[in-house]
């Protein structure tokens, strides 16, 4: 079995704080489409309480991480007018290295949002 294994938080850059209550999906992606394999919601630290996905179900591939961030602005009052700029955000990603923990973050506000290879 492998070692690696996959960690996620939130940030709210319009805030400054962590983005608490926003629900993730992890999906895994193949040929056939993709497998949903994982569903999490931030804590009061804007991360997962367990890595989104262990080190036993760990497997080198391509995965999606997709964040509920239009509920999540809807309950803060960052929504905006409706169709809101940001509703769902998806992060498609690789991973290969089956001894190392990926972290992918994701810094969000009402108008933007970026994400990278976090430690």
């Amino acid at each position: 079995m492998a070692e690696g294994y996959l960690t996620t938080h939130v940030l709210d850059t319009a805030t400054g704080r962590p983005a608490a209550g926003l629900a993730i999906a992890l999906f895994r992606v193949t040929d056939s489409g993709l497998t949903r394999i994982a569903d999490a919601v931030t804590n009061a630290d804007g991360r997962t309480d367990t890595p989104i996905l262990p080190k036993a179900a760990f497997e080198p591939g391509t995965y999606e991480l997709v964040f509920d961030a239009g509920d999540y602005l809807r309950a803060t009052g960052q929504a905006g007018d409706e169709p809101m700029f940001l509703d769902i955000v998806p992060i498609r990603f690789g991973m290969s290295d089956p001894d190392a923990h990926y972290h992918v973050p994701l810094l969000l506000s009402p108008y933007g949002y970026s994400t990278y290879r976090g430690s």
